[in-house]
């Protein structure tokens, strides 16, 4: 596995995962729990991770995410 992408951003979260998915690249999220655990919102990154074959392709398709912001 291999991280791609890191946010705080819960709405970020959920659009990184649907883009990948809808290019057939399964996203692994590590750390959503740990990072909600006192309950007042995403305190550590959260790490958007995808198999080491299809990383370059996955930081392809979502390096226009910074300039959508």
């Amino acid at each position: 596995m291999e991280e791609v992408y890191r946010t705080n951003d819960l709405v970020k979260l959920s659009y990184i995962k649907h883009l990948l998915s809808e290019e057939g690249i399964e996203p692994f999220v590590l750390d959503e729990h740990t990072a909600m655990i006192d309950g007042r919102g995403p305190m550590v990154p959260i790490r958007i991770t995808v198999r080491a074959d299809l990383a370059d392709r996955a930081r392809f398709i979502l390096r226009e995410i910074e300039k959508d912001a």
